[in-house]
C-alpha cells in the first residue's frame, strides 16, 4: 500500500507544479490577450517578426529558452541584477521564476487560441455596438469577451497544461531545489537518476499523464459549456 502513496516530498511537488502551472497562466493571460488581439485586428509594420517570437518558445529547444531567461534574469542578467539591486526581487532559482518558465512555453498556445476566437467573432456584432454610442473597451467587455470566452479558457487551461509538462526550461533557469523549484517533471527526473528509484518515478509518471488528461479534458469540457451558453444548445462542435 505504501508503494502507491505519496511521499511528502513528492506532493510537495505536486503542489509546486499545480501552484506553478496557475500562476504562468495567469501570468500570461493579459498579454496573450493583447498580443491576440493585435494579430488578429491590426495590421502593422514588424507583426509577422511578432508573430514569429511569439511562437519561438514551441520550435526552440526548451533549454535554449531557459538559458535565454537566465542570461536575462539571473542574478547578472540584463535584468535581473536592476530588478534585485532596485525592487528586491529575484527570479532565478525560486519558484517565481520557474512560473515565468511556464508562462513563456504555455504562451504561444495560449495567443493561438485566442487569435483563433478573435477571428471567429462576427465584427457586425461589435460595429453594431459602437453605433449605439458604446466606447471600444465597453464593446471589448460587454461583445468581444464572452464571444471569446471559450477560446480562452481553452488556452488558459492549455497554457495550464504546458506549465505542469514543463521540465527543460525550467530546470536550466531555476535548477532542480526540492520545496521550490522541483516540479513533478523534475521530480520524475531526479527519480530515474537515483537507485531504486523505480516506483517512485512510475507514481510520478501516473500522476503527471493524469494532471495532462484532467486539463485537456477540462478545456474541452468548459469551452463546449460556453460554446453553448453564448449560441445555443444546439451548437455543434466542429473541427
Amino acid at each position: 500500500m505504501s508503494d502507491i502513496l505519496l511521499t511528502p516530498a513528492e506532493a510537495q511537488a505536486l503542489w509546486l507544479s499545480l501552484k506553478i502551472g496557475f500562476a504562468g497562466a495567469l501570468l500570461s493571460l493579459p498579454f496573450g490577450l493583447l498580443v491576440a488581439w493585435l494579430l488578429s485586428r491590426k495590421d502593422f509594420p514588424g507583426k509577422f517578426a511578432l508573430d514569429l517570437i511569439v511562437h519561438l518558445p514551441l520550435v526552440m529547444p526548451p533549454v535554449v529558452t531557459g538559458y535565454l531567461l537566465l542570461l536575462t534574469f539571473g542574478s547578472r542578467g540584463l535584468l535581473g541584477e536592476w530588478m534585485q539591486e532596485t525592487l528586491g526581487l529575484t527570479i532565478a532559482f525560486n519558484w517565481k521564476g520557474a512560473a515565468l518558465a511556464a508562462a513563456i512555453m504555455g504562451f504561444p498556445l495560449l495567443v493561438r487560441a485566442l487569435r483563433l476566437s478573435f477571428d471567429a467573432v462576427d465584427r457586425k456584432l461589435e460595429q453594431a455596438a459602437r453605433t449605439l454610442g458604446a466606447t471600444q473597451w465597453d464593446v471589448f467587455r460587454s461583445v468581444t469577451l464572452p464571444l471569446i470566452m471559450p477560446g480562452l479558457l481553452t488556452g488558459l487551461l492549455l497554457a495550464f497544461a504546458r506549465g505542469l509538462g514543463e521540465f527543460g526550461a525550467t530546470i536550466t533557469f531555476v535548477a532542480n531545489i526540492p520545496g521550490e523549484t522541483q516540479t513533478l517533471p523534475i521530480a520524475l527526473y531526479s527519480a530515474l537518476q537515483s537507485p531504486g528509484g523505480e516506483i517512485r518515478a512510475l507514481r510520478l509518471l501516473v500522476l503527471s499523464v493524469a494532471l495532462a488528461i484532467g486539463a485537456l479534458a477540462a478545456s474541452e469540457i468548459f469551452a463546449a459549456r460556453m460554446r453553448r451558453r453564448i449560441f445555443g444548445a444546439g451548437t455543434e462542435r466542429t473541427t
